[in-house]
């Protein structure tokens, strides 16, 4: 034990080692609290949903209620639907910084409403904003290798290593013990501020111990490869140079050209085209015969097929019609374009087992629940809730039913713990 606390001793007489590690802590506690704010600002926007939604509805309720028209309720209406944060969100934030996390719909065709804001696929390989994975995985190895790329050749520079080797516990275990000495405080200045965020959070144990360990097994990938190069005898200038070449190879060029061969290999469309190629097939409908829309439709909605014909006026049912008839349009595009980026996001993973940096901002994504997966998980809430709205106006349009003030109520509301 006293050599432990020999060594931490000179350690932290150090003064550029003692402001890497602090230096590092503070940016930990600036990415934590730069997360912590951003998760608290989307909470605070999805919290006032409830009353701007109530003053909207009031105002279109008393418009409609005069006519009573179900068509002019569905069509102005806009129903909100929300993505919350996990507890974990704020360490890795993903692709709720691209994404919308609030969408609101109306009854009408719903891929031109999801696809107006595009579902990115997540750049697992390149930096992104500044959060705790951010700092973990493209900061922290330069930390390491501030620390730990002389511990040797700094003292054979000295001309004291040869003297330090021939002592008892000198050589072989020296190094371990300096190397374990700053693993265990690079670790401290980054898992400490987090595991204190993560309590403040509301985090449960398991993840934040999760965490620690991802921590620790990334800190300790790069320490290991600092000690790998110093066994090769260089100097210490050679050892940092050659261990921030590897730095660059291995967080952003290697990451970066398989990003680009990952996005060449499954070439995918963007979201935009969905949308635009569902305005086409909507805006085709008033160019052709309303009894061709309205087959279309009955061909797969029969359950209102005995629904009263239509007249020569205008009718909300058949404009409600078309815009579902352009959704169904585009079924195989959206199709393909979901099973493109999930094929993409697979791939970018599979990178992650080659490449720390990237295996690393993947699972913290995955854990963090802000990956691609929890978009498209929120996209199938949206759908199921889109289509239970449908269903509800429907049951007033093609019924001829009248809707009323009251009606708005019984509207459906969305649930995002479905």
């Amino acid at each position: 034990m006293s050599l432990w606390m020999h060594e931490a001793r000179l350690l932290l007489r150090q003064r550029l080692a003692m402001i890497a590690l602090g230096l590092l802590a503070v940016l930990t506690v600036a990415a934590l609290v730069a997360g912590m704010v951003e998760v608290s600002r989307q909470r605070a926007a999805i919290a006032a949903i409830p009353a701007a939604q109530a003053e909207d509805i009031g105002a279109i309720a008393a418009w409609v209620d005069k006519k009573k028209d179900a068509g002019s309720a569905a069509y102005y209406s806009f129903h909100p639907t929300w993505d919350a944060p996990s507890s974990l969100a704020f360490a890795a934030l993903g692709m709720r910084d691209v994404s919308p996390y609030i969408l609101r719909v109306r009854a009408l065709g719903l891929e031109a409403q999801i696809y107006d804001g595009d579902t990115f696929n997540p750049e697992l390989a390149l930096p992104g904003r500044f959060d705790f994975a951010f700092v973990l995985v493209f900061l922290t190895p330069l930390f390491v290798i501030a620390l730990c790329h002389d511990l040797t050749s700094g003292e054979r520079e000295a001309g004291r290593w040869r003297t330090l080797a021939a002592l008892p516990h000198g050589g072989a275990a020296l190094r371990r013990r300096r190397t374990l000495l700053r693993l265990a405080l690079l670790w401290a200045a980054i898992g400490v501020p987090f595991g204190v965020a993560a309590a403040i959070s509301g985090v449960a144990a398991g993840a934040i111990l999760a965490i620690l360990l991802v921590v620790l097994a990334y800190v300790l990938f790069w320490v290991g490869v600092s000690a790998l190069i110093s066994r090769l005898h260089w100097s210490s200038v050679a050892n940092a140079a050659s261990l921030a070449a590897l730095w660059l190879v291995l967080v952003l060029v290697l990451p970066t050209l398989g990003h680009v061969a990952i996005n060449r290999m499954i070439p995918v469309n963007q979201g935009a085209e969905i949308a635009l190629a569902q305005r086409e097939a909507v805006n085709h409908a008033w160019d052709i015969p309303r009894e061709d829309t309205m087959r279309a439709f009955y061909a797969n909605h029969p359950q209102w097929a005995n629904s009263p014909p239509l007249g020569t006026a205008f009718h909300y049912k058949w404009y409600f019609a078309f815009h579902q008839v352009g959704d169904e349009s585009v079924t195989d595009r959206v199709h393909n374009y979901r099973q493109g980026l999930e094929a993409r996001d697979h791939a970018a993973r599979s990178l992650g087992w080659v490449l720390p940096s990237v295996g690393v901002q993947a699972l913290l994504t995955r854990m963090a629940r802000t990956d691609l997966a929890a978009q498209l998980a929120y996209q199938d809430h949206i759908r199921d809730y889109h289509r239970r709205l449908r269903e509800f106006y429907y049951g007033y349009m093609f019924r001829d039913r009248p809707f009323g003030k009251a009606d708005f109520d019984r509207a459906p509301r969305f649930d995002a713990a479905i």
